[in-house]
């Protein structure tokens, strides 16, 4: 019998600026409406977290893609995580000890792992002052400048396409403690 299992969706692009306007209720709605139960939204950019059963995890990103194009008319990747898969992105992760501003420091996970393969040259150029470390399931970006004056962030999403998502170290955090609060 599979066992209940806490997870976040996040959607790559929601509500970034003036693009895919979604409110998070019909987040919520359409979630429960596959079936998924306890469906929390945090912050406006796309993270919901939902409980459903081991078994059905693994096929849930394309039935909420599918489901939230249908109910709103927004296209937009999802990456599923578990509690343990966020709480090794977050351990895995090696310049804490450099960002001094986690809003500044962005974790972009990887939807496919052909990503990192895509992205690992980037390792080889300087990009400063951003900074690059890759783990096994993400990318750890530091810009100090901001994400929008990186050159760095702005060739990984060239090489990575739709492939990835990216949240803030501030985001991440929070995702991580509420994952863990509902486990």
């Amino acid at each position: 019998m599979a066992h209940s299992l806490r997870v976040v969706a996040l959607f790559r692009g929601i509500n970034n600026g003036r693009a895919k306007r979604v409110a998070m209720a019909d987040l919520r709605t359409v979630i429960e409406g596959l079936g998924y139960r306890d469906a929390r939204t945090l912050l406006n950019s796309g993270n919901v977290f939902f409980t459903t059963t081991s078994a059905a995890a693994a096929k849930a990103a394309p039935r909420i893609e599918k489901a939230v194009a249908a109910a709103v008319g927004i296209s937009s990747r999802v990456t599923l995580l578990s509690a343990a898969e966020v709480t090794a992105i977050v351990k895995a992760n090696p310049l804490v000890d450099i960002a001094d501003n986690p809003s500044r420091l962005f974790v972009t996970i990887f939807t496919e792992p052909s990503v990192r393969a895509r992205i690992k040259p980037l390792q080889a150029t300087t990009w400063d002052p951003d900074v690059l470390a890759i783990g096994r399931h993400a990318a750890y970006v530091w810009c100090p400048a901001g994400i929008h004056q990186s050159k760095l962030a702005k060739e990984i999403a060239r090489l990575s396409g739709d492939s990835v998502t990216t949240r803030n170290w501030a985001t991440i955090q929070k995702i991580e403690v509420l994952l863990d609060k509902t486990t």
